[in-house]
């Protein structure tokens, strides 16, 4: 037995972290299955781009506005407690949805308060859920519990969407059962989850601590520009929102057709996170990223243009595969150019700015969609990626410079 395959046996050993990976897996499933009928729903309704976009936009105040308290309730609460209220919210939902599609009162409003809540839920859930998966094995692997937790939301983005296309063609109603039956399995294993959880800190959380960080990462060029890199070409080139168009109106491909669009980006990530587990990139860093962030561009557009779902459905799985590349890059620095002891507010600030750049990116292209047309806001957004990443270049050499993982001042030294 090699010594990868001893550290995965390991890894299946450790009931915690074992129970706490089905429970990521059965609530991504159930919450990838309620976006995509809201997504459908909605749009069946209204008949709105905008309104597809102020789904991201619903999404992306409470990420927003409840920053600070979710990092203090994370960090003096019970994380398996949080957890699994988050997943009662997403039931709640589920029921909700559900409710009205039997009594026949499903409406716009309906459904963006449903969106709300769901929102709410998810900024607790995910920053919780990030510091609780640590906890849950042995120090020596974490690394490989991170990237299996990883692997099951991955497998959850791909398999949840194509299976809520499919049973929502059968019946609307039996996809809410289903979105029930996932959150509540999630609940109960999350449950029986026990956690080698350190000591809480008593720190108070206050602005000037949340400041502190965007003061570090203001003051490191490489490491601003890789931040703000993420946020504008994601919401440039965001056009998730509009998937439900592509399937009704444009691909004519139905709601299985839309379960197929949602799962394809994960399908490329999913394969590449499998190559890059066994061949990693160690050399020319900095220009492999920008050229990633150019064939995200590029296969934005040809999605934006293509009439052929095959083709679609081949532009999203790279456009995936390329976003992967560009998040194991983005995010490996981001770790290397911080210090230990300011890793948690960068972190924290850092994974702001990723989440609020998919909510904002469903916004921009919902409404921009509403102003040019669903086409020519997919295809900007692919061109604005386009000229992101070259504007960077100019603005950030440093970041193209990069050729291994290693902190700027060291790597200054060796050359």
């Amino acid at each position: 037995m090699n010594s990868a395959t001893a550290t995965l046996a390991r890894l299946t050993e450790q009931r915690p972290f074992v129970l706490f990976w089905l429970a990521r897996l059965a609530s991504t499933m159930g919450y990838q299955m309620l976006a995509l009928t809201i997504g459908w729903q909605i749009y069946e309704l209204t008949n709105s781009a905008l309104d597809l976009g102020l789904v991201g936009l619903i999404q992306f105040v409470p990420a927003v506005v409840l920053t600070l308290l979710i990092g203090h309730v994370a960090d003096r609460c019970d994380r398996r407690l949080i957890v699994r209220a988050a997943h009662s919210v997403y039931a709640a939902a589920a029921l909700m949805i559900t409710a009205a599609f039997v009594t026949g009162t499903l409406s716009r409003d309906l459904l963006f308060t449903a969106v709300f809540i769901i929102g709410c839920a998810r900024a607790f859930e995910l920053p919780t859920a990030h510091a609780l998966a640590p906890t849950l094995v042995p120090q020596s692997m974490i690394s490989r519990a991170v990237a299996a937790w990883t692997s099951a939301n991955q497998a959850a983005v791909i398999c949840g969407p194509a299976l809520g296309g499919l049973i929502y063609a059968i019946s609307p109603l039996l996809i809410g059962l289903t979105c029930l039956i996932f959150f509540v399995s999630s609940i109960t294993l999350v449950s029986l989850v026990r956690s080698r959880r350190l000591a809480p800190s008593h720190e108070p959380p206050t602005l000037a601590s949340v400041l502190a960080g965007f003061h570090y990462i203001r003051n490191r060029r490489r490491l601003l520009g890789v931040i703000i890199l993420d946020l504008f070409v994601v919401i440039l080139g965001g056009a998730t929102a509009l998937l439900p168009i592509y399937a009704r109106d444009i691909l004519a491909v139905g709601p299985i057709g839309l379960g197929l669009l949602r799962s394809a980006p994960a399908v490329g990530a999913l394969i590449t996170s499998l190559v890059l587990a066994r061949h990693p990139i160690e050399r020319h860093i900095g220009h492999k990223m920008f050229a990633v962030v150019g064939i995200f561009g590029v296969t934005t557009i040809l999605f934006g243009l293509s009439t052929s779902f095959p083709l679609s459905l081949l532009a999203l799985i790279v456009l995936g595969a390329s976003d992967a590349v560009s998040i194991v890059v983005r995010f490996s620095l981001v770790q290397i150019e911080t210090p230990d002891e300011k890793r948690g507010r960068v972190s924290a600030i850092n994974y702001l700015f990723v989440g609020s750049s998919n909510t904002l990116g469903e916004f921009e292209s919902g409404l921009v969609a509403a102003w040019l047309g669903v086409v020519p806001s997919v295809v900007t957004g692919g061109v604005g990626s386009l000229l992101v990443a070259a504007v960077w270049m100019v603005l950030f050499p440093d970041l193209r410079r990069i050729d291994r993982y290693e902190p700027a001042d060291r790597e200054q030294m060796r050359t």
